[in-house]
């Protein structure tokens, strides 16, 4: 239970800016494919965050060749481990076939998108994973920002 410091801090938080959390197993795919895509979209007025429930040591590569050719550049990005604290402060919760890893928090909206896994995948079925993602990105963005 949150007190009432911490309700309020979230409340202005949610209200200004909405946060968004994508989740998958290795966090070296499909989540950091959404995470970058809604950033470029959204640029400040979301909050974005991605994470693995069992983080791989790297991105995979055909992720990085399929982000590149729309210019964006994940060279930066490193898998991370998901925490309860990531799931606390976000407004929005996508899980993309983490299972029951991700804790649950009353007051959050959650979503799960099936999508194929691009790990071991030649860069056409990256590509179109990440065109997959694309479209229920741009949705979301749209469904964030009325």
């Amino acid at each position: 239970m949150l007190c009432v410091r911490e309700r309020r801090a979230h409340v202005l938080r949610s209200v200004s800016k909405p946060e968004v959390l994508f989740v998958c197993v290795h966090n070296a795919g499909r989540s950091q494919m959404a995470a970058s895509l809604l950033g470029h979209y959204a640029g400040d007025r979301i909050e974005v965050r991605s994470a693995g429930s069992a983080p791989a040591e790297r991105i995979n590569p055909s992720v990085h060749t399929v982000m590149r050719e729309l210019g964006i550049d994940l060279s930066s990005i490193q898998p991370k481990k998901l925490d309860e604290d990531m799931v606390r402060v976000c407004d929005v919760v996508i899980t993309m076939g983490c299972g029951d890893a991700c804790p649950i928090f009353p007051g959050k909206r959650y979503e799960n998108w099936e999508l194929e896994d691009p790990a071991g995948k030649d860069v056409e079925t990256v590509r179109k994973i990440r065109d997959d993602i694309d479209g229920r990105v741009r949705e979301l963005l749209e469904s964030l920002l009325r």
